[in-house]
């Protein structure tokens, strides 16, 4: 494991400076570019050095023909999707540098940490002292050059692109690799992983990979390994638990109030965001942001004008070609995309199940470069396990997210109506005050059922796949959910739905009530355990 030198400065100085120098930036990469001009950072005008000291995030997206040159010890997630330029740093760096790079020629001069080229697909980085543990973990293209040791599982889960080490390596390299190639100079473990087999590079391969180093001080020896992927079965790996149960041991009741007319107007309006000054609040008609992989499918040109209209005013997540009101559901494999996917969009929704586990400062070097490349003014979401919900709130509050969503469908098998609980005592104890709102993301479509339930219970936002695919049949489902959403409230005598309130709510069996701590219809209070210290 490489060892960096400790970071010192304070987290919430170290974020405000490092989003500072990004404003800065913005407007002079494209006219150094076109100059063919060097940016420093780390020097003043007048030349003198001014090392820094632990901003991190900088230079997303760094444009093609820009230059780059830093000096100091960086933080994370440093010179991130680059579509071309060039940056050198001359000190060490933390982890994610060039992740999900696609196309920028990355030199640090000295240690770089865990994750290096994680997910990049093109470019090249140099990292001259040393890496920490998943350096070119899914990669899909480009070259990871190391000189010095490497830490543990390097190229793990890669899929193409070539990673050359003059050095050690730590265990497990190349662990879950479907494709690419690692060469190593150096020791590496005699105990290779299952998914990996180790043979002698060719001589035209020697040639053709030094040919794409093009650095005659880092040309890899005919005798170097070569660990490339083993042949396996191809197996369907077995389906995880579902959650036991769903919403529908929940009932709505009335309470004291009277039934409101069939005619009355119900108020569905939800806010994102909604109370932050410094955030653009987004409107859905409906408290629900449904699911899709592409925004093609919410192509209204074959529509008529009603159902248009309908999915014109819903935003929905996607992974792919969003609309301007839509989310943008940010995971390791449209990492690479994200530029042109934040550039377009209303929010993102980043999965925390599906990037790496990360430390503080590597969320906060991640929301630097994501918030650089969205804008400062869209929310920013959260998606985590249902059994991490209190680590997903105090990360949210800490690190200031819009929006806190917690997955039901985690493998656990936890149940729905437990889920509420949950959620609710670690929304009380970490989200207090501080204006972030929760939401629930559904392992099947959801009802107007499911939506007033969870309204009741103080989700503001739930997210669930689409019923179907179909335009057309989106939009009657929307329509559907909004009638049903309306009959419930004016049955429950209300006309808004940020009238629904716990109160609302009862357990129709004695399980459910038992671990929802909801009343119990007919006994009509919580079951005792409930009150226990």
């Amino acid at each position: 494991m490489v060892q960096q030198q400790t970071i010192m400065a304070e987290p919430r100085e170290v974020v405000e400076r490092s989003f500072k120098i990004n404003e800065k930036l913005g407007p002079r990469l494209i006219q150094a570019a076109e100059q063919d001009a060097i940016l420093r950072i780390g020097w003043t005008s007048a030349g003198d050095p001014v090392p820094k000291n632990g901003e991190l995030g900088l230079c997303p997206n760094l444009p093609k023909g820009s230059k780059m040159r830093a000096l100091g010890v960086l933080g994370s997630w440093v010179a991130a999707y680059g579509s071309g330029g060039n940056f050198t740093i001359q000190g060490d760096t933390g982890s994610f540098l060039g992740a999900a790079n696609r196309g920028n020629t990355i030199v640090c001069e000295k240690i770089a940490g865990n994750y290096a080229g994680y997910a990049m697909r093109s470019g090249k980085i140099s990292i001259m002292d040393g890496v920490g543990d998943d350096a070119g973990a899914f990669m899909e293209g480009g070259v990871l050059l190391i000189r010095g040791s490497a830490g543990e599982r390097i190229g793990g889960g890669m899929k193409d692109g070539l990673i050359v080490v003059h050095g050690d390596v730590g265990k497990s390299p190349g662990s879950g690799m479907t494709g690419g190639k690692i060469v190593i100079n150096g020791r590496y473990p005699s105990r290779l992983p299952s998914v990996v087999t180790q043979r002698l590079l060719t001589a035209a391969e020697v040639k053709s990979i030094n040919e794409e180093l093009d650095n005659e001080g880092m040309e890899i020896p005919k005798d170097a390994a070569c660990l490339v992927p083993t042949e396996m079965l191809s197996v369907e790996n077995p389906e995880p638990p579902v959650s036991s149960s769903d919403l529908t041991s929940i009932g709505l009741v009335a309470g004291d109030l009277h039934h409101t007319a069939s005619y009355q107007t119900c108020d569905t309006a939800v806010l994102i965001a909604d109370g932050k000054d410094d955030i653009l609040s987004t409107v859905l008609p409906l408290p629900i942001l449904p699911i899709l992989s592409n925004g093609e499918m919410l192509d209204a040109t074959s529509l008529d004008a009603l159902s248009a209209e309908i999915l014109a005013k819903q935003p929905f997540i996607l992974r792919e070609n969003p609309r301007p009101l839509d989310f943008v559901f940010l995971d390791t494999d449209n990492l690479a995309d994200a530029p042109e996917l934040l550039d377009e969009c209303s929010g993102v929704v980043v999965d925390l199940d599906e990037l790496p586990a990360m430390t503080s400062e590597e969320i906060d070097g991640f929301v630097v470069a994501v918030r650089t490349l969205l804008g400062m003014d869209k929310p920013v979401s959260f998606v985590n396990a249902i059994s991490r919900v209190e680590s997903l709130h105090v990360r949210s509050s800490h690190h200031g997210i819009d929006l806190a969503i917690s997955r039901i469908e985690d493998g656990s098998g936890i149940a729905e109506a437990a889920a509420l609980p949950m959620i609710g005592r670690s929304t009380k104890s970490h989200l207090s005050h501080s204006g972030i709102q929760t939401g629930m993301l559904l392992g099947l479509s959801a009802s107007g059922q499911d939506l007033a339930i969870l309204r009741a219970s103080g989700i503001d936002v739930i997210c669930c796949e689409v019923p179907m695919q179909d335009p057309q049949d989106l939009a009657h489902w929307l329509v559907s959910l909004t009638n049903e959403l309306g009959g419930i409230l004016r049955r429950l005598g209300l006309d808004s739905i940020e009238l629904l309130e716990r109160q609302h709510l009862r357990a129709l069996d004695y399980e459910t009530a038992a671990i929802s701590g909801l009343r119990l219809v007919g006994y009509d209070r919580p079951l005792p355990h409930w009150f226990a210290r």
